[in-house]
């Protein structure tokens, strides 16, 4: 009991944190912009709102100044199985990344990063 109530509290103060330091977006031409946008429009982060590496990589998104789905698994139980489902396991942040007909799940906050400024900067 108390150690929830401890790790909800911490939640909130890096949730808070996040909102009042959150970096500038990325400014891009609209062409630039709309040609990144299409890039993200077959990814979704599964997350939870105050899990420190999910802030941490909705962050980057955030900087880039992009839009991708977020599904929350603690508030939607569907994703969660998805998540089991289709990345083998439930662990956040987890990036699914749809490529033509293929499905590929990205676990740990610095490779979905990395992977998030590869393709912005493609």
């Amino acid at each position: 009991m108390l150690l929830k109530l401890v790790r909800n509290g911490l939640g909130a103060v890096i949730v808070f944190v996040d909102r009042v330091s959150r970096p500038k977006a990325m400014q891009r031409t609209p062409d630039e912009q709309s040609r990144v946008q299409s890039l993200m429009d077959d990814l979704s982060l599964y997350q939870f709102h105050a899990c420190p590496f999910c802030v941490k990589t909705r962050r980057a998104i955030h900087a880039l100044g992009v839009d991708i789905e977020l599904r929350d698994i603690k508030k939607d139980l569907r994703h969660r199985e998805d998540l089991q489902q289709g990345g083998g396991q439930v662990k956040v942040p987890c990036l699914r990344i749809e490529d033509s007909n293929e499905v590929r799940w990205m676990y740990e906050s610095d490779d979905i990063i990395d992977f998030l400024n590869q393709r912005a900067n493609a």
